[in-house]
């Protein structure tokens, strides 16, 4: 039987780490995609010109391709060993 006087908290839920840990994953990976492409050609454009910052920019979306691919690779492998 319950007392209606207690006042103790609840427990909480179990933290669940590997969904707090891709979730950081992913958040790195949209800074680490969004300063190399947007900072990037905004230096790029600062320093030489916008007609540099439009080359510059699709340079470096392309190499955040590649980093977007590779987490993309190893985020499978990762589910896949896993399982």
């Amino acid at each position: 039987m319950t007392d209606p006087t207690d006042n103790r908290p609840k427990p909480l839920p179990p933290t669940n780490y590997r969904a707090n840990r891709r979730r950081q994953e992913r958040t790195l990976l949209f800074l680490v995609v969004f300063v190399l492409v947007v900072i990037g050609s905004g230096l790029i454009g600062l320093i030489w010109g916008v007609q540099s910052a439009i080359l510059g920019g699709l340079c470096l979306a392309g190499g955040a391709a590649l980093i977007t691919g590779l987490w993309l690779l190893l985020s499978l492998l990762q589910k896949f060993v896993d399982e």
